[in-house]
């Protein structure tokens, strides 16, 4: 695997869903671990921002509000199961993350 990603995962994602993640190498940071499992959206983007790391969310209005150009901030992953199982989201962001982490495809 190439580097590992810096990934900050929303309060709604478990930690089953971060400990896969580790289990892939990624380093993952949980905002329910830093004292923001009540934080709002804004204060949850603004933690991944100051730690230069891709928000993983399940909320929708994300997308609604993030700023581009991604110079401002390292990407936002917004996935979108049913049901919002930990199992379902592991078994969506594993394999996308393995193709952003795929060697030939990050020094393209």
């Amino acid at each position: 695997m190439a580097e590992p990603l810096k990934l900050y995962l929303d309060q709604m994602l478990r930690l089953d869903v971060a400990q896969a993640l580790r289990d892939e190498g990624h380093d993952v940071m949980r905002a329910s671990e830093v004292g923001q499992a009540r934080a709002d959206d804004y204060e949850i983007l603004q933690k991944a921002i100051s730690k230069n790391r891709i928000l993983i969310t399940l909320d929708e209005h994300f997308g609604d509000w993030v700023i581009l150009p991604l110079s401002k901030h390292p990407g936002v992953i917004r996935l979108k199961v049913n049901p919002a199982t930990s199992k379902n989201a592991i078994n969506l962001i594993l394999p996308f993350l393995r193709l952003l982490s795929y060697p030939s495809f990050s020094s393209q």
